[in-house]
């Protein structure tokens, strides 16, 4: 078996590197939208599951209902949070995977 060339090695390491900065920098940007309650309430996440909004349709604004109202926002959170979350699982899987760095394979094979 050949052994892999340190220098190689360190450049695959740096051209993964900022492959997965650059992934990472995509996904902050990337918006996903949870929906609930057939579209009354609606919760937006950035690709880290971070909160950046809330959309609530008036028709659901009711004092006496605020305990069903909260449940929808939940509802909206997570699936818009589960939804960055495996985008996030996509994105790093083709990283793991070989998909980034072609070369790496020859290498160390």
């Amino acid at each position: 078996m050949k052994s892999p060339n340190i220098q190689q090695l360190m450049q695959l390491t740096q051209q993964m590197q900022a492959r997965v900065a650059e992934i990472q920098e995509q996904i902050e940007r990337n918006m996903h939208t949870g929906i609930s309650g057939g579209g009354v309430v609606e919760v937006t996440v950035d690709g880290k599951g971070n909160i950046k909004g809330i959309s609530i349709d008036p028709v659901v604004v009711d004092p006496n209902e605020v305990e069903m109202l909260e449940d929808l926002i939940v509802a909206g959170a997570r699936e818009a949070q589960d939804r960055a979350r495996k985008e996030l699982e996509r994105e790093m899987d083709q990283v793991a995977g070989g998909g980034a760095l072609p070369g790496l394979g020859g290498l160390l094979g």
